[in-house]
Order: structure tokens, then sequence, then C-alpha cells
């Protein structure tokens, strides 16, 4: 805590109030305070029309997770349904402060993490605030598996997306409820060479969102991809999508498809389930209860 608030509450007679900047994935930061007029430092304008409240804050020396809660009315103004429902909320980072109101200037940092959990109901929010230290409660080190471990296109796959033929940004012709996009001229890719990438939203209400395709269909009909799932906000005819090819993980299409043999990140050696049911067999795949070596000659 910083000297100057420090003999602020030290004084007796305090006028302090908590503010909160969350930044979302997408770049957008919004600020918010429980006191009862606005307060601007370190280029942010905390808002107090906003309705948020938040809880004490639970923090330890050790190694625990810091936790809190973060609550408020949804309002167009603020946090919005809409954008919550398409989760740009999602893994926002969140600092809190103890400021004197009276004098921005005189401010600590008190939590530095995550939104978590995010809980609506009857018209208003609960958000979960997660510590730095949240992180450490992910799993680390090598998983070992048939299929490859990477991400397409991630430091470990070192696959460049960039490259002419596995990418692709197209108008939205027609789509069915966020999740079914149907295009009549769109040719120059492999029957299901999008299926399990990618499609992000660039332009539009949903711009920023991202969606993982399920299947990518292409006939004389024309090309069908569908996600997995809906995005959570409105994508109309005329928006700009980006389409990502797809890896399914498999040794054979790490080789075939992207040429990326020499970054593939799985195991494909390992033995199936099946060798647990294997059993001895004679020579010639004989399975009749006889002695597997042959009979030593009798004098």
């Amino acid at each position: 805590m910083s000297g100057t608030i420090a003999a602020h509450l030290a004084g007796g007679v305090t006028t302090v109030c908590r503010a909160w900047a969350v930044r979302r994935r997408d770049g957008v930061e919004q600020g918010f305070t429980d006191h009862d007029r606005d307060l601007v430092f370190e280029g942010v304008t905390f808002r107090a029309a906003t309705g948020m409240t938040a809880r004490a804050l639970q923090q330890t020396s050790g190694l625990a997770v810091d936790n809190s809660e973060a609550g408020g009315v949804l309002s167009d103004a603020a946090v919005t349904e809409a954008d919550i429902v398409a989760g740009r909320y999602d893994g926002a980072a969140v600092r809190v402060w103890r400021v004197n109101w009276a004098d921005a200037e005189e401010r600590a940092l008190i939590f530095s993490g995550t939104l978590g959990e995010v809980v609506r109901a009857r018209g208003a929010f609960r958000a979960e605030l997660r510590g730095l230290t949240e992180a450490l409660n992910a799993p680390q080190g090598a998983l070992f598996q048939r299929p490859c471990a990477a991400v397409l296109g991630d430091g470990r796959c070192r696959f460049d997306l960039s490259q002419a033929g596995y990418a692709a940004e197209v108008a939205v012709e027609t789509v069915t409820g966020g999740r079914l996009f149907r295009f009549a001229d769109f040719t120059g890719f492999d029957d299901r060479w999008f299926e399990a990438g990618r499609l992000e939203i660039l332009s539009g209400a949903a711009a920023g969102l991202v969606g993982v395709v399920k299947n990518d269909r292409l006939s004389a009909a024309g090309r069908e991809v569908e996600l997995w799932q809906g995005l959570g906000d409105v994508v109309a005819p005329g928006d700009a999508i980006r389409l990502e090819a797809g890896c399914d993980k498999r040794l054979e299409t790490c080789q075939l498809k992207f040429d990326n043999v020499l970054n593939f990140r799985g195991f494909p050696d390992i033995p199936g389930d099946d060798w647990l049911a294997a059993v001895p067999a004679r020579a010639g795949g004989a399975k009749d209860g006889g002695s597997l070596g042959r009979r030593p000659p009798w004098p």
C-alpha cells in the first residue's frame, strides 16, 4: 500500500471507495466504482452510475487463490446481457483499487486477476473474481497421447495459417441461429477442409467472436459450415468472417495436409487399448492352447 493512502487511512476520518477496471479480451476496457460520482485515473473513467458493487476480498500470503465477487444490474450503458451471453467477459483482466475519492492520486492496487464464472439472473449479474495464482491450478507437463497435443498455429505447432490455401475471408450470405452458415459459391477448398477449424467474425455486431467448426460440407448446392455452438451475438448477411483450416490431430493429417511432421506433438506409436485383450498365439496365429514353442525331439 502506498504511503499516501496509508497515511490517509491512519488519519481517522477517511474518504475511501473502491474502483475496478475490466479489460476484455477484445481490448475494450471499462471502469466502475462504488462511489457516488465518477473517478478518473490511469486513463480510465470509473463510472458510478452502473449499479456495480463488490464483496469483501479474501487474500492470503501463500499460494491459495485470492477470490471475491462483483455484482451489478444489467444495463445498456454498462455491462449488457448480450455481451455476457456472447462471452465477451470470459477471462477478462480485472484490477481493483482502494481510492481516496477526494484525491484519486491516493490509491492502492489491492487485487489483480481475471473474471471467472459469470451468472445472470433477474436482470442482474454476479461475476467471480479470481486471483493471479488461479493459473497455477492448470495441469503442467507433457501429455502422452497418440493425437497431437498442440493447437494448430500455436507456439508448439508453429504452422503459419497465413499461408495461401489455409484460410479464407468471405462475407456471410445466409446464417441460421448464429451457427449454420451457407454459401452459394465458396469453392477452392476441399470438402471438410475447415472441419475442426476456427470461424472468426471480423465485422458487424458479433465482431471478435470465434466459433469452432463442427461440419464443413461442399456440394453442388454450395458450401455449408456448421459450428459446434451458436455465436452469442447477431450475425447478419454481409458481415465479414475468417475461416481457418481444421486439424484432426492425426499424424497423417499433419503430414499430408500441413507438411508439418517435424512439429507433431503426439505419440502415434503408443499402443491402443486393444493390447489389453491380447493373448499369446502360436506360430501361424493358432490359439488352441498348445505350447508356444516347438516340442523338443525325444530320443
